[in-house]
């Protein structure tokens, strides 16, 4: 017998809120902790960079596997049992990280900690969407942002503090028991918003999607560091490009899609879509472009690097839920406007990094940056997601993780790809500007090279060796800031193009309002006079 829908169930509203708050933040803690213990996993465990990189890889293909399937899932097994599953697979998976001792098992544990991962970011989302009514969702939406912002942003500072004072094993083991607890507290506590129904899955959609999307993020994400032209890259990229065409042309012609395609048809969410693809990338630029900056040209260590971007992640954590009120008092156009605008004009500031920026300098421009993207993110999201029925909030949740999953990955290699390129560029100007057939540089070096040689008392030789190698360095230097400040640059220039298209946002609560009061106008005009025939 066939399970009937009931009414959502939110008597305990706050309690579900913060359970699912809780899950979410170890999840998105969890993905962010790793980088900084990466270089000391690859020492305990014996294994080179590109090996090493397969915990952070594999993680993402996992979790790109599953976010679109996650609507499917969600009305197949219900709230309830899904979270349950997902706090259980992470539990689980981060139990076995913490008591790894070789990296197959390591990798065994992160992939366990995946099916979780994955899973949980769209099932909260969706969750919040039944608990919270449009007029009130902004709110839920910026409790929401905590876990997706300052997760993020706080686990660099966690994971450095980490490494430099306790093991790295505490990274997991200190999430176990935390994770164990949500787990429990949801047992007893957590309802389903709507009772699951028996739908078969869709084999053929499901290979599409698995194939088109690892594909695609794997291939992304190694074109950062291998380069667009090079072959697996584009083999991948191409197959995933043509596996999720089929994939969204399969699931148009099906009558109960696992990922609805048709949520595009809804102008603002197309829109809020696009928009939030921007904010995504100026998101992961900072915080890919500055730990480099910061700990490779500048010398600062991890700690010290996590720290400047603390002050950062406080703002995002006090703005998100404030933004949410904002939201649902004055609507998503001014708040994303401002926001975009903040947040260019910041990033903007960034093209002028040298290696003399003064620490505190950088600290107050990212804590304006992040008081700018705390205004956008879920704003956004949640102006699009309003003008989606009921019945489609599940495929706008996974459509839109499945969109930030994808726009990250490709937003970090093409800012990766523009660091690099111009680097390059940047070098081999400056290499040209050394030229020894140039007898100004030559008469300079010599110079250089004789001064060296007498504070030293050392052979010339000797001191000529001193002077290439510090040459170098410099250079390299220098070329390496020039390309962050001209990634930097290419950052700003997207959220430029987001602020035009800000101006387009509306509130699509109003509608219905415009609605009434249009058919309220017609009504009231007065009946046509019948014409009489002569």
């Amino acid at each position: 017998m066939a399970l009937q829908e009931n009414k959502p169930k939110t008597e305990n509203p706050k309690s579900i809120l913060i359970i699912l708050m809780a899950g979410l933040f170890l999840a998105i803690l969890n993905q962010t902790l790793l980088n900084v213990a990466l270089p000391h996993l690859m020492t305990e465990f014996g294994v080179d960079t590109s090996t090493i990189q397969w915990l952070t890889t594999g993680y993402m293909l996992v979790n790109g596997i599953l976010i679109p399937l996650s609507a499917f899932l969600i009305t197949r097994f219900g709230s309830r049992s899904l979270f349950l599953t997902a706090m259980m697979f992470f539990t689980i998976g981060t139990l076995i990280c913490g008591i790894a001792t070789n990296f197959p098992i390591m990798m065994t544990g992160r992939l366990i900690q995946a099916i979780g991962g994955g899973i949980l970011q769209p099932l909260v989302m969706t969750t919040i969407l039944f608990i919270f009514p449009p007029e009130s969702r902004g709110k839920g939406m910026g409790v929401f942002g905590l876990a997706m912002m300052f997760a993020p942003a706080v686990g660099p500072t966690l994971s450095g503090w980490i490494i430099e004072h306790y093991h790295w094993r505490l990274m997991f083991n200190g999430l176990v028991p935390l994770a164990f607890v949500v787990l429990i507290a949801a047992f007893f506590l957590f309802r389903n918003m709507v009772e699951p129904r028996k739908i078969k899955i869709d084999l053929l959609g499901t290979v599409l999607s698995v194939a088109g999307f690892a594909s695609l993020l794997y291939g992304v994400s190694e074109a950062g560091s291998e380069g667009w032209d090079d072959p697996i890259v584009l083999t991948t990229v191409i197959i995933g490009v043509v596996g999720i065409a089929a994939f969204i042309f399969q699931q148009l012609k099906s009558p109960e899609p696992m990922l609805d395609f048709r949520v595009f048809k809804y102008d603002i969410f197309s829109l809020s879509s696009v928009l939030n693809i921007i904010i995504t990338v100026a998101l992961f630029s900072g915080m890919f472009l500055l730990p480099i900056y910061l700990q490779n040209l500048l010398g600062f260590s991890a700690l010290d690097s996590g720290l400047l971007l603390l002050p950062g992640a406080l703002v995002m954590l006090v703005m998100s839920p404030i933004s949410g009120i904002l939201f649902d008092k004055y609507g998503p156009r001014p708040l994303t406007i401002a926001g975009l605008i903040i947040t260019a004009v910041t990033t903007f500031d960034y093209t002028f990094l040298t290696v003399q920026t003064s620490y505190t300098h950088i600290m107050v421009i990212y804590m304006i940056r992040a008081f700018g993207i705390s205004l956008l993110m879920m704003p956004v999201m949640t102006a699009g997601m309003n003008q989606l029925p009921k019945e489609l909030n599940s495929h706008g949740t996974a459509m839109a993780n499945t969109l930030r999953q994808i726009s990250g990955s490709i937003g970090i290699s093409l800012i990766t790809t523009a660091y690099t390129n111009r680097t390059s560029f940047h070098y081999s100007v400056i290499a040209d500007q050394t030229n020894t057939a140039d007898p100004s540089f030559m008469h300079s070096f010599q110079s250089y090279v004789q001064s060296i040689a007498g504070h030293l008392h050392i052979p010339l030789d000797q001191a000529k060796q001193i002077v290439y190698s510090s040459l170098l360095k410099q250079a390299n230097a220098e070329a390496n800031v020039m390309g962050i400040n001209d990634a930097f640059f290419l950052t700003a220039f997207i959220c430029g193009i987001g602020v035009v298209l800000a101006l387009f946002l509306r509130d699509v609560r109003k509608d219905h309002l415009r609605k009434k009061a249009h058919k309220k106008n017609v009504k009231m005009l007065p009946a046509p006079k019948e014409v009489k025939e002569y």
